[in-house]
């Protein structure tokens, strides 16, 4: 049995860059420490940072002058910002630098006062954010449907959250085209997005069963999720090793392994071991 790991899995530079302000601050703070949000989309990630007196929190009610927030990597809106500024609270801005990328053309594009299209999941704390910048001028496109229910219009935007699936981005890039007369178009995919998912659908056509890590919630790991499953039918999304089952790899010579851009590199490690004593144990 061979077990291959696609390219750039684990932990990208956002996420690390949010781990590391983290702990800075936990290190040099005696003050209560939040995060807005999950800082990132991990359990693990998140039951450690519990463990070590970091908070969750989007209630302001629970804050008061002189506590610490951390802003999660997925960014908030300039509403959320100003609020929490007024509470009087310690600020520590550890937006993922490809969303303050995508918010200041978000605020940008916002001032001409064309439509502005968000390709990504609505309920997504990243698109959340970027709503904020959008002044009510920015519409969320989770799909081709909503795409193609879309009217005719004389000028709009698009661009994408940045963990969205590069192939749907682009089929609906080509849908507004026949609904815009003038369209501009800006692929804020990140390039370690694109990537993770190139490497995971490239394995996916290589291996005889591909075993997904990371969070449920996580936006970017389901994405390698529904990629690889275009390829690779015996495709498995885990939280975590635990979840492996004997039938996710029966009989598979060739297994690969995905992890999203918030999978602790530990929790890729433990997947590998599991794999290997559960076929050994069969």
């Amino acid at each position: 049995m061979e077990i291959i790991i696609a390219r750039n899995s684990g932990f990208c530079y956002g996420v690390k860059r949010a781990l590391r302000l983290t702990s800075e601050t936990a290190k040099k703070n005696q003050s209560r420490i939040f995060t807005w949000g999950e800082l990132i989309h991990n359990p693990e990630v998140i039951s450690d940072l519990k463990k070590r007196g970091i908070k969750i929190t989007t209630s302001l009610s629970r804050l008061k002058p002189g506590d610490t927030v951390i802003i999660r990597s997925h960014g908030i809106s300039p509403a959320v910002y100003r609020a929490l500024q007024k509470k009087k609270i310690n600020l520590v801005d550890a937006t993922c630098p490809k969303v303050k990328d995508i918010q200041k053309k978000v605020e940008q594009l916002s001032r001409a006062k064309s439509e502005i299209i968000i390709v990504g999941n609505c309920h997504h704390p990243e698109i959340q954010g970027l709503l904020g910048y959008g002044q009510h001028q920015a519409v969320v496109v989770e799909n081709e449907e909503q795409a193609k229910a879309l009217p005719f219009k004389k000028k709009r935007a698009v661009l994408a959250q940045s963990t969205q699936d590069m192939q749907l981005f682009g089929k609906i890039v080509a849908i507004l085209t026949e609904k815009t007369e003038e369209l501009s178009v800006y692929n804020t995919i990140c390039q370690s997005t694109r990537v993770r998912q190139e490497a995971t659908a490239e394995l996916a056509s290589q291996v005889e069963a591909l075993i997904i890590v990371g969070g449920k919630n996580s936006s970017n790991t389901n994405r390698l999720y529904e990629i690889s499953r275009r390829k690779q039918i015996r495709t498995y999304f885990i939280e975590s090793p635990e979840e492996l089952t004997p039938d996710m790899t029966r009989e598979a010579k060739i297994i690969g392994i995905s992890g999203g851009a918030s999978t602790p590199p530990e929790v890729i490690r433990k997947t590998v071991l599991a794999i290997n004593n559960s076929c050994q144990q069969n």
